[in-house]
């Protein structure tokens, strides 16, 4: 299976379809008023529909109201939602029955496919075990760094070897402090079905660093994975 790279943080078109080009598989777009790097619904309509068709398009979440992130996935073309809070299974659980049910029969299109992931800060093993609560609810994991104050794009790695026989039903994105420096060491060492980069990739939040994307890029293109 190829492996899937995702830039989160994306705050604007024209760095979006760039780094679509270098090769990107899906952009991350976060929909919380209270980041550095926040796009409102009304600019994410103005993106998605112009970029290539190769990339997903993915809307980063944190205990959002499950009404509006079903409305904004279905006003925006949001192919995937990134859960990035504290949601419960039973939240889980109720914005797929949303997604698939009643309320997305009066939207546009069929919101049933919508890929949901749910991004779990890792402290310690505990945390790793508590995943398997998630595996009959969400689509796919995502493994960030544990930071007392911030959600993410906080630039630190969580620690790797407690990854090292991580073998979860669902497929996986590794994310937490990874650059074009590190993520041959990454690789080397662990079997993720994806990468998520933000800060290791910017000249500031929300704005990327297109010569570390191209950086990226190369470096994965001499891995085997």
């Amino acid at each position: 299976m190829t492996l899937r790279v995702k830039i989160c943080g994306i705050t604007n078109l024209e760095q979006g379809e760039t780094i679509a080009h270098l090769g990107a598989t899906a952009l991350g777009f976060i929909l919380v008023p209270n980041s550095p790097r926040y796009i409102t619904p009304e600019q994410l309509v103005t993106i998605i529909p112009y970029l290539p068709a190769t990339v997903e398009s993915i809307g980063v979440f944190v205990d959002t109201e499950i009404a509006d992130v079903v409305q904004i996935v279905a006003k925006t073309g949001l192919k995937a939602v990134q859960l990035h809070g504290q949601e419960t299974v039973d939240y889980c659980r109720e914005l797929r029955q949303q997604l698939s049910g009643s309320l997305s029969k009066d939207l546009s299109r069929d919101l049933s496919k919508v890929e949901i992931i749910k991004a779990l800060r890792i402290r310690n093993r505990q945390d790793l075990e508590n995943i398997v609560n998630y595996e009959t609810v969400v689509d796919t994991f995502l493994l960030d760094a544990y930071h007392p104050q911030l959600l993410g794009g906080t630039g630190h790695t969580l620690d790797w070897s407690m990854l090292a026989d991580f073998t979860p039903c669902r497929p996986w994105f590794l994310a937490g402090g990874l650059n074009p420096e590190n993520i041959s060491i990454a690789l080397r060492n662990l079997k993720p079905d994806g990468l998520d980069l933000s800060s290791g990739v910017e000249i500031s939040p929300g704005n990327k660093d297109i010569e570390k994307v191209a950086k990226l890029f190369a470096q994965l293109s001499t891995l085997n994975f």
